[in-house]
């Protein structure tokens, strides 16, 4: 189903949305967690369409309130999720996609930043948590500009790195707001990388 919405959807909305993805080549092949600041409801969405691999999204609950699109982003891979509560289900369906070889991407400030520059907000313990349980490589990504339409906006794919060191440790909250850090770090290099690119090329 995700591929045939691609096939029905992808220039059109490259037409109203028109993004660039940057960096595709870091993406590696099989599992991984795709960390990503979070402009809009229509950042997974927009990734969906501008890349042929399914991926997984966790996505907060209310947007499944809407019938029509609740449908739609469910096909393109998203995993409701509860932020008020501890979500086992959703955890659990998050682990076992890892465990299925695949993409999960997680938006780990929880909830949409659109300042002027983009700075990030808050980075939760999510991405840290499900990293070190499935022992996968984090892959940051960074969102340009909030989606609006007829406006170009880029999305940049930074290099993959691990929290190896922290596999054999207790997974308690020491651990993950340590962890949380290098999360935070890569996710923030990235962003200022992303910057000085475009200023470079002016």
């Amino acid at each position: 189903m995700l591929h045939f919405l691609q096939f029905l959807l992808t220039i059109p909305f490259k037409i109203f949305y028109p993004t660039k993805i940057i960096g595709k080549e870091n993406l590696p092949k099989g599992k991984c967690i795709i960390a990503s600041n979070h402009t809009s409801n229509l950042d997974a969405v927009v990734f969906a369409l501008n890349t042929w691999e399914k991926k997984y999204y966790l996505a907060k609950k209310e947007l499944f309130k809407n019938r029509l699109f609740g449908w739609f982003i469910k096909k393109i891979g998203a995993i409701k999720i509860d932020r008020q509560s501890s979500d086992v289900g959703a955890i659990k369906k998050c682990l076992q996609v890892l465990k299925n070889d695949k993409k999960l991407v997680i938006f780990p400030e929880g909830t949409r930043t659109n300042n002027e520059n983009m700075e990030l907000g808050e980075v939760k313990q999510g991405v840290s948590m499900f990293a070190i349980k499935a022992k996968v490589q984090i892959i940051p990504m960074f969102i340009m500009k909030k989606p609006k339409i007829f406006r170009r906006n880029k999305i940049f794919i930074g290099k993959p790195f691990t929290l190896e060191e922290y596999y054999s440790k207790k997974l308690d909250g020491e651990t993950l707001k340590d962890a949380t850090k290098i999360v935070e770090q890569n996710m923030n290099d990235l962003r200022e990388n992303s910057f000085n690119s475009l200023t470079t090329k002016k």
